[in-house]
């Protein structure tokens, strides 16, 4: 997997410590969280969390994660769960093991996609569920995506085509963001871009404010903000979308 660029992340204490307030991550939790729904109590995988996993709610969860630094923060945050430090492409679980995965914007941080893929169906039990979700659109490529590590983007029928390879067959397929999300990243990098540069200019003259008082307020303006960018996503068609959830059933 990129790790590097994620590890960068991971020791930066201003990402720590809001990450998981950010609306398009509340709004890609909900998304899954309403796709499993009815979906039973079996083991399941989630690959590449990071420091913001999916799925929260479940006590028989692996938590998978190449860098271990963040898989280490995450054990102190979450608590329940097994935590495993391993790569995509090379999970060490027996076939069959999971009757659900989770993948969310990991694949486009790939150089090759395949291997995580296969290795992602491989553990999937007959009939079980792998719910994925990826940046949409070849054409949205852009600054944000470079800051954050992005290797591409996808279409449709592409990521489709892809799991079918691995013996995936495409069940559901949910527009998560919408237009607006993307506009709302470029303004984001641009606006982390120039506070980073502030906040070394603070702390080299020995001043500075701590992040934990702006917390409740970013904590409140992304939740706001939800709200927005779903009836963006939900009012724009399908290939407008800058973010999809497809669920595929290994058959």
């Amino acid at each position: 997997m990129n790790s590097n660029r994620f590890e960068d992340f991971f020791a930066d204490e201003t990402y720590v410590l809001l990450k998981n307030f950010l609306y398009n991550y509340l709004l890609r939790k909900r998304a899954i969280g309403r796709c499993r729904r009815g979906m039973g109590e079996g083991l399941v995988l989630e690959v590449g969390s990071g420091l913001s996993p999916m799925v929260t709610d479940s006590e028989r969860i692996v938590y998978s994660e190449l860098s271990f630094s963040a898989l280490r923060t995450l054990k102190q945050r979450q608590g329940r769960g097994c935590f495993v430090a391993a790569d995509a492409a090379r999970l060490p679980f027996k076939p069959g093991a999971f009757s659900q995965v989770i993948c969310s914007e990991v694949i486009e941080h790939l150089p090759d996609d395949r291997p995580a893929l296969r290795e992602m169906a491989a553990v999937l039990k007959t009939g079980g569920s792998l719910l994925i979700t990826f940046p949409h659109r070849r054409d949205y490529f852009a600054r944000d995506d470079s800051f954050v590590g992005h290797y591409r983007r996808y279409e449709l029928q592409e990521v489709a085509d892809r799991l079918k390879e691995v013996g995936l067959h495409p069940a559901e397929i949910q527009k998560v963001l919408g237009p607006l999300e993307k506009l709302t990243m470029l303004a984001v990098i641009s606006a982390v871009s120039f506070l980073k540069r502030l906040r070394s200019e603070k702390r080299a003259a020995g001043g500075g404010t701590s992040l934990r008082i702006i917390t409740p307020l970013f904590k409140w303006l992304n939740r706001a903000y939800c709200l927005p960018v779903w009836l963006d996503a939900r009012l724009f068609p399908r290939f407008l979308a800058t973010v999809l959830l497809v669920r595929a059933v290994k058959v």
